[in-house]
């Protein structure tokens, strides 16, 4: 998926790390990483076999798991495949690209994204726009907004 205004390349998961923590960092949060290295470890390989490290194609799949503190709770799963999925207080973003991942979390911890309320469809939506025209939206389940959602709503 093309962007007019294309993210920094994230070429592994070593570099997405990387990307988190330099975003981390500005906003002073807290990281934990967790790092699933090998085929036999990582969550899309369940075919793999017993201690099989790597891949038909000899690379080593790499996966990490990311926690940040703060509020909102936002946790950012790598997967080797480049795509991401982020989780921002129980709501699951699935497949962000990985080189959008710095942008997406600029944007919840930068004050952009925001929970817009809709009569039709009905529903609360956590949307996290991002430069040049990129937008992720997800519903919001019902009695699951947060005190971070309530405070970035808008009619």
């Amino acid at each position: 998926m093309r962007h007019p205004h294309p993210h920094p390349h994230l070429p592994s998961t070593e570099a997405a790390v990387a990307a988190v923590r330099e975003v981390a960092s500005t906003y002073n949060l807290e990281v934990t990483v967790t790092d699933d290295i090998g085929a036999d470890q990582t969550s899309r390989r369940t075919s793999a076999g017993a201690f099989t490290v790597l891949d038909t194609d000899g690379s080593l799949p790499h996966e990490a798991f990311i926690e940040l503190g703060g509020a909102p709770a936002v946790t950012v799963q790598v997967f080797s495949e480049d795509d991401v999925k982020v989780t921002v207080d129980g709501v699951e973003f699935e497949d962000v690209p990985r080189d959008s991942v710095p942008a997406f979390l600029r944007s919840v911890y930068g004050g952009t994204a925001f929970v817009k309320g809709k009569l039709f469809p009905p529903g609360q939506w956590l949307v996290v726009p991002l430069p040049g025209d990129e937008t992720y939206k997800e519903l919001v389940p019902r009695m699951m907004l947060s005190p971070w959602m309530a405070r970035n709503s808008r009619r």
